[in-house]
Protein backbone atom coordinates (compact mmCIF):
# COMPACT_ATOMS: atom_id res chain seq x y z
CA UNK A 1 0.00 0.00 0.00
CA UNK A 2 1.24 3.69 -0.58
CA UNK A 3 0.80 6.80 1.92
CA UNK A 4 0.97 10.33 0.90
CA UNK A 5 0.46 13.28 3.14
CA UNK A 6 0.86 16.94 3.57
CA UNK A 7 0.12 19.97 5.80
CA UNK A 8 -0.20 23.40 5.49
CA UNK A 9 -1.15 26.08 7.15
CA UNK A 10 -3.12 27.79 4.73
CA UNK A 11 -3.16 31.10 3.29
CA UNK A 12 -4.68 33.13 6.47
CA UNK A 13 -3.63 31.57 9.46
CA UNK A 14 -0.21 32.37 10.68
CA UNK A 15 0.30 29.12 12.41
CA UNK A 16 -0.62 25.48 11.81
CA UNK A 17 -2.54 23.58 14.30
CA UNK A 18 -2.58 20.55 12.36
CA UNK A 19 -0.68 17.88 12.97
CA UNK A 20 -0.49 14.32 11.57
CA UNK A 21 1.61 10.66 11.52
CA UNK A 22 1.58 7.94 9.30
CA UNK A 23 3.04 4.29 9.76
CA UNK A 24 3.44 0.85 8.32
CA UNK A 25 4.07 -2.53 9.80
CA UNK A 26 4.28 -4.17 6.00
CA UNK A 27 3.52 -3.98 2.49
CA UNK A 28 0.06 -4.66 3.67
CA UNK A 29 -0.50 -3.00 6.77
CA UNK A 30 -0.64 1.01 7.40
CA UNK A 31 -1.89 3.32 9.52
CA UNK A 32 -2.36 7.12 9.88
CA UNK A 33 -3.80 9.77 12.07
CA UNK A 34 -4.77 13.32 12.08
CA UNK A 35 -5.76 15.96 14.12
CA UNK A 36 -7.06 19.15 13.81
CA UNK A 37 -6.14 21.66 17.43
CA UNK A 38 -8.41 24.02 19.08
CA UNK A 39 -8.11 26.52 21.50
CA UNK A 40 -5.47 29.44 20.75
CA UNK A 41 -2.29 28.88 18.56
CA UNK A 42 -0.65 27.90 21.86
CA UNK A 43 -3.02 25.39 22.91
CA UNK A 44 -4.33 24.12 19.37
CA UNK A 45 -1.08 23.71 18.58
CA UNK A 46 -0.29 21.11 22.03
CA UNK A 47 -3.67 19.63 22.09
CA UNK A 48 -2.96 17.93 18.59
CA UNK A 49 1.11 17.21 18.86
CA UNK A 50 0.26 15.30 21.95
CA UNK A 51 -2.94 13.90 20.44
CA UNK A 52 -1.27 12.51 17.44
CA UNK A 53 1.97 11.26 19.67
CA UNK A 54 -0.38 9.35 22.11
CA UNK A 55 -2.22 7.50 19.54
CA UNK A 56 0.55 6.78 17.09
CA UNK A 57 3.24 5.53 20.48
CA UNK A 58 -0.18 3.11 21.33
CA UNK A 59 -0.73 1.97 17.71
CA UNK A 60 2.38 1.39 17.63
CA UNK A 61 3.36 -0.54 20.58
CA UNK A 62 -0.65 -2.67 20.68
CA UNK A 63 -0.48 -4.18 16.80
CA UNK A 64 0.44 -7.58 16.29
CA UNK A 65 -0.60 -9.39 13.18
CA UNK A 66 -2.92 -11.80 14.28
CA UNK A 67 -5.38 -9.28 16.02
CA UNK A 68 -9.05 -9.76 15.12
CA UNK A 69 -11.22 -7.33 13.80
CA UNK A 70 -12.44 -6.42 17.63
CA UNK A 71 -9.46 -6.26 18.99
CA UNK A 72 -8.32 -3.72 16.68
CA UNK A 73 -11.26 -1.73 17.40
CA UNK A 74 -10.70 -1.61 21.28
CA UNK A 75 -7.07 -0.70 20.43
CA UNK A 76 -7.92 2.41 18.33
CA UNK A 77 -11.12 3.19 21.26
CA UNK A 78 -8.29 2.65 24.02
CA UNK A 79 -5.70 4.78 21.67
CA UNK A 80 -7.82 7.73 21.67
CA UNK A 81 -9.10 7.44 25.09
CA UNK A 82 -5.54 8.12 26.15
CA UNK A 83 -5.40 10.73 23.81
CA UNK A 84 -7.92 12.30 25.86
CA UNK A 85 -7.20 11.69 29.18
CA UNK A 86 -3.29 13.00 28.22
CA UNK A 87 -4.42 16.28 26.52
CA UNK A 88 -7.05 17.26 29.59
CA UNK A 89 -4.75 16.50 32.37
CA UNK A 90 -2.60 18.66 30.45
CA UNK A 91 -4.61 21.37 30.28
CA UNK A 92 -5.58 21.03 33.86
CA UNK A 93 -2.32 21.94 34.86
CA UNK A 94 -1.85 24.55 32.61
CA UNK A 95 -4.58 27.42 33.55
CA UNK A 96 -3.84 28.97 30.44
CA UNK A 97 -4.48 25.95 28.16
CA UNK A 98 -7.62 24.98 30.02
CA UNK A 99 -10.31 24.80 27.25
CA UNK A 100 -7.78 23.13 24.66
CA UNK A 101 -8.44 20.27 22.46
CA UNK A 102 -8.33 18.29 19.05
CA UNK A 103 -10.15 16.46 16.52
CA UNK A 104 -9.10 13.09 15.68
CA UNK A 105 -9.51 10.89 12.38
CA UNK A 106 -7.00 7.69 12.17
CA UNK A 107 -7.30 4.41 10.43
CA UNK A 108 -5.85 0.94 10.38
CA UNK A 109 -5.99 -0.83 6.79
CA UNK A 110 -5.34 -4.06 6.23
CA UNK A 111 -7.04 -7.38 4.61
CA UNK A 112 -9.02 -5.27 2.23
CA UNK A 113 -10.65 -3.30 5.07
CA UNK A 114 -10.06 -0.27 6.82
CA UNK A 115 -10.78 0.30 10.65
CA UNK A 116 -11.68 4.16 11.60
CA UNK A 117 -12.00 5.94 14.21
CA UNK A 118 -12.73 9.79 14.63
CA UNK A 119 -13.85 12.63 17.30
CA UNK A 120 -14.55 15.99 15.85
CA UNK A 121 -14.99 16.80 11.78
CA UNK A 122 -11.92 16.13 10.75
CA UNK A 123 -13.24 13.10 8.08
CA UNK A 124 -12.16 10.08 6.08
CA UNK A 125 -13.58 9.68 2.68
CA UNK A 126 -13.31 6.51 0.57
CA UNK A 127 -13.17 7.82 -3.78
CA UNK A 128 -13.45 5.08 -6.57
CA UNK A 129 -13.70 5.99 -9.89
CA UNK A 130 -15.61 8.84 -9.92
CA UNK A 131 -17.73 8.65 -6.97
CA UNK A 132 -16.96 9.91 -3.55
CA UNK A 133 -18.59 8.83 -0.26
CA UNK A 134 -17.87 10.41 3.41
CA UNK A 135 -17.13 7.69 5.95
CA UNK A 136 -17.41 9.71 8.87
CA UNK A 137 -20.16 11.81 10.35
CA UNK A 138 -19.29 15.47 11.75
CA UNK A 139 -19.54 15.82 15.31
CA UNK A 140 -20.64 19.31 14.93
CA UNK A 141 -23.87 21.94 15.58
CA UNK A 142 -24.26 22.03 11.45
CA UNK A 143 -24.28 18.46 11.26
CA UNK A 144 -26.89 18.32 14.86
CA UNK A 145 -29.10 20.82 12.39
CA UNK A 146 -28.93 18.94 9.03
CA UNK A 147 -29.91 15.37 11.00
CA UNK A 148 -32.74 17.05 12.82
CA UNK A 149 -33.40 18.32 9.17
CA UNK A 150 -33.63 21.81 10.52
CA UNK A 151 -31.41 22.73 7.82
CA UNK A 152 -30.49 21.79 4.07
CA UNK A 153 -27.61 20.25 3.01
CA UNK A 154 -26.67 23.97 0.61
CA UNK A 155 -27.37 25.67 3.89
CA UNK A 156 -24.66 23.70 5.75
CA UNK A 157 -22.18 24.40 3.18
CA UNK A 158 -22.21 27.99 4.29
CA UNK A 159 -24.03 27.97 8.00
CA UNK A 160 -22.34 30.61 10.27
CA UNK A 161 -21.90 27.86 12.98
CA UNK A 162 -19.92 25.36 10.36
CA UNK A 163 -16.84 25.57 12.77
CA UNK A 164 -18.46 24.74 16.54
CA UNK A 165 -17.92 21.20 17.43
CA UNK A 166 -19.81 19.20 19.48
CA UNK A 167 -17.20 16.52 20.21
CA UNK A 168 -13.22 16.59 20.80
CA UNK A 169 -10.49 15.22 22.32
CA UNK A 170 -9.41 16.81 25.57
CA UNK A 171 -12.04 19.11 26.70
CA UNK A 172 -13.70 16.60 28.76
CA UNK A 173 -12.90 13.74 31.29
CA UNK A 174 -14.51 11.10 29.03
CA UNK A 175 -15.23 10.89 25.18
CA UNK A 176 -17.33 9.12 22.93
CA UNK A 177 -15.76 7.68 19.82
CA UNK A 178 -17.53 6.70 16.70
CA UNK A 179 -15.79 3.91 14.98
CA UNK A 180 -16.66 2.22 11.19
CA UNK A 181 -14.89 -0.72 9.94
CA UNK A 182 -15.33 -0.53 6.21
CA UNK A 183 -14.49 -3.05 2.69
CA UNK A 184 -12.26 -1.99 0.41
CA UNK A 185 -12.19 -2.68 -3.34
CA UNK A 186 -8.79 -2.91 -5.23
CA UNK A 187 -9.45 1.09 -6.80
CA UNK A 188 -10.47 2.54 -3.53
CA UNK A 189 -8.48 5.47 -2.10
CA UNK A 190 -8.81 6.03 1.39
CA UNK A 191 -8.74 10.02 2.31
CA UNK A 192 -8.05 11.59 5.64
CA UNK A 193 -8.25 15.34 6.14
CA UNK A 194 -9.33 18.16 8.77
CA UNK A 195 -11.81 20.70 7.98
CA UNK A 196 -9.25 22.79 5.90
CA UNK A 197 -10.05 20.66 3.05
CA UNK A 198 -12.99 19.61 3.19
CA UNK A 199 -14.62 23.61 4.04
CA UNK A 200 -12.59 24.41 0.56
CA UNK A 201 -12.47 22.15 -1.53
CA UNK A 202 -16.02 20.48 -2.75
CA UNK A 203 -16.54 16.70 -3.59
CA UNK A 204 -16.48 16.90 -7.50
CA UNK A 205 -13.29 19.17 -6.90
CA UNK A 206 -11.85 16.18 -5.01
CA UNK A 207 -12.85 13.84 -7.65
CA UNK A 208 -11.42 15.55 -10.26
CA UNK A 209 -8.11 16.00 -8.64
CA UNK A 210 -7.91 12.74 -8.21
CA UNK A 211 -9.02 10.89 -11.44
CA UNK A 212 -5.90 10.27 -13.04
CA UNK A 213 -4.47 7.68 -10.90
CA UNK A 214 -1.28 9.68 -10.13
CA UNK A 215 -1.71 8.99 -6.30
CA UNK A 216 2.18 10.57 -5.47
CA UNK A 217 0.52 13.50 -6.60
CA UNK A 218 -3.04 14.16 -4.71
CA UNK A 219 -1.77 15.27 -1.35
CA UNK A 220 -0.19 18.39 -3.12
CA UNK A 221 -2.93 18.96 -5.73
CA UNK A 222 -5.80 19.16 -2.87
CA UNK A 223 -3.44 21.29 -0.61
CA UNK A 224 -3.15 23.78 -2.86
CA UNK A 225 -6.35 23.47 -4.34
CA UNK A 226 -7.68 24.83 -1.13
CA UNK A 227 -4.97 27.26 -0.94
CA UNK A 228 -6.70 28.20 -4.38
CA UNK A 229 -10.15 28.55 -2.84
CA UNK A 230 -9.33 30.72 0.05
CA UNK A 231 -7.10 28.89 1.96
CA UNK A 232 -8.71 30.25 5.34
CA UNK A 233 -7.55 26.92 7.37
CA UNK A 234 -5.01 25.08 8.18
CA UNK A 235 -4.89 21.52 5.62
CA UNK A 236 -3.78 18.45 6.21
CA UNK A 237 -4.80 15.50 3.68
CA UNK A 238 -3.52 11.68 3.81
CA UNK A 239 -3.91 9.28 0.67
CA UNK A 240 -3.80 5.45 1.54
CA UNK A 241 -4.14 3.46 -1.88
CA UNK A 242 -2.67 0.57 -3.29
Amino acid sequence: MKIVAKTDKGIIRENNQDAYAVGEFSDEVVWAVVCDGMGGAAGGNIASALAVKVISDKINASYCEKMRDSSIKNMLDSSLTAANIEVFDFAEAKPELRGMGTTVVCAIVRDNQAHIAHVGDSRAYIINEGNIHQVTTDHSMVQVLLSEGKITSEEAEHHPNKNIITRAVGVDKSIEIDYEQIDLSDNDILLLCTDGLSNYVTDKEMIEIMSDGKEYAFAERLVSKANLNGGGDNITVVIISK
